[in-house]
């Protein structure tokens, strides 16, 4: 695809004035070439590896930030998940191997490191417990290496055994890190893609090639001000202007990507065309849907209006690129996203209202802080149920639980940095333990049967 000089010139004034950014670009890297009986020799294979073309990514990176003035704010590999690769060693290969990938992504310069996770929706073998039972020490331990579980799918149900696990290593892991912030590293999916270039749920998927380069855009800014041009309009034209700048900001993706990725000399992935939120005045989600007339984030109507958003932003994206992949819809950071948190503290928005949303977003539970005593089986229930509007809508759905050591409902905490800051929010404490204790598999839905 020929993308001209003059349409990337067009973002120039959403870059100087509405925070428009490439919010990642993602090396996916396969590791499975690397493995040897020896431990040692595998962790250097890795090593080197990562290293090396994280290096190149970095350089690459910066010459084409330099060359079009838009800024790459994340620079990040995903591998092989861990537990495919670790099968046939010892008990303490993922911890290790965790380590060796945290060791490469900063002494390459890298931001973060995806993939230390299993794909377990049917069921788990050995290595894949070894996996999950390293986490807690994987994520207390390092400071770069992202965890992920996809443990349900629309075709396969949900592995409540997995679930159950989880609660318990959310618990560990908030109590072995500062503010629970370990738990930020960690996301749990049903219908995981494979191609997701944003963290912490990025891996590099076995459908894969050697490499891919894939791209994260992101313009909650710009779309804001399309928004507030469009004051008067009824949702039909609204949805015709947040649609038009969804394709400008996608074509920019676009160019970056396949620009990078030839420099590279990797194969181009995808652009992944959802909006992210961030800490800055003027780059939230929530904000553009009160914009739409929505009194606060949460109230009725927010459902709706968040539904028109995620159908513009793919209708766009989808109409400039013929790779758009990953996530593609909207995120809902509570933490990352300064209206969201005003809508928290102020109590129109729930974490029961949140669930409702993420019914027609594009991810899930994201960067939620909840009361640190919560038990592990709530965690886990408040999970399944998450999870289970994945497997029934056949959508991608993720969680990303925070418990605050310490830390009651309506308590503040701050995560520092790009993490931001969140009121925690109440859950509901009626006990769930007899269900989620029942373990074994939910059976997909009838809704898999398609052939």
């Amino acid at each position: 695809m020929e993308i001209s000089i003059e349409e990337v010139m067009e973002t120039v004034n959403m870059t100087l004035y509405q925070n428009f950014d490439i919010r990642t670009v993602t090396l996916g890297i396969n590791l499975k070439d690397c493995i040897n009986s020896d431990l040692d020799t595998f962790k250097s294979n890795i090593y080197e590896r990562i290293t090396d073309y994280g290096r190149r990514l970095i350089g690459e990176a910066n010459i084409l930030e330099e060359k079009y003035g838009i800024p790459i704010i994340n620079k990040r590999i995903s591998v092989t998940p861990v537990a495919l690769l670790v099968e046939p060693m010892g008990n303490d290969a993922p911890l290790e191997v965790a380590k060796t990938l945290d060791k490469a992504a900063l002494n390459a310069g890298i931001d973060f490191i995806g993939g230390c996770g299993a794909l377990v929706q049917k069921g788990m073998t050995r290595g894949d417990a070894r996996v999950i039972d390293s986490l807690p020490d994987v994520l207390s331990s390092t400071e770069r290496v992202c965890g992920f579980l996809n443990v349900a799918s629309t075709v396969s149900g949900m592995n409540m055994d997995a679930v159950v696990k989880i609660g318990q290593i959310l618990k560990q892991v908030s109590e072995r890190t500062e503010n629970g912030i370990g738990c930020a590293k960690f996301v749990v999916f049903s219908n995981a893609p494979e191609d997701n270039p944003f963290m912490a749920g990025s891996f590099h998927g076995i459908g894969e090639p050697d490499f891919s380069l894939n791209i994260g855009i992101s313009g909650p800014g710009v779309v804001k001000n399309v928004v507030e041009k469009n004051r008067d309009c009824d949702l039909t034209g609204l949805s015709e202007a947040i649609k038009k700048t969804a394709f400008k900001i996608t074509r920019a993706g676009e160019l970056i990507g396949r620009e990078l990725a030839r420099n590279m000399d990797v194969p181009f992935g995808i652009v992944d065309i959802s909006l992210a939120s961030t800490t800055k005045v003027g780059d939230s989600v929530a904000e553009i849907v009160e914009l739409m007339g929505v009194g606060k984030m949460g109230a009725p109507g927010s459902t709706a209006a968040l539904a028109l958003l995620v159908d513009a932003v793919k209708k766009g994206g989808a109409m400039a690129s013929g790779n758009v992949g990953g996530l593609s819809g909207t995120f809902i950071p509570v933490s990352e996203d300064s209206c969201m948190n005003d809508a928290v503290k102020s109590g129109s928005l729930t974490l029961e209202k949140l669930e409702a949303l993420t019914a027609v977003c594009s991810v899930g539970l994201d960067m939620i802080a909840i009361p640190g005593d919560t038990p592990a089986e709530t965690i886990s229930a408040i999970i399944a149920d998450e999870l289970s509007i994945g497997v029934v809508n056949g959508k991608t759905t993720g969680v990303r639980l925070i418990p605050v050591p310490g830390k009651k409902a309506g308590d503040y905490v701050n995560f520092g940095g790009l993490l931001g800051e969140s009121y925690v929010m109440r859950v509901n404490r009626s006990g769930s333990g007899n269900f989620i204790r029942r373990g074994g598999r939910m059976p997909a839905p009838i809704t898999s049967m398609r052939n």
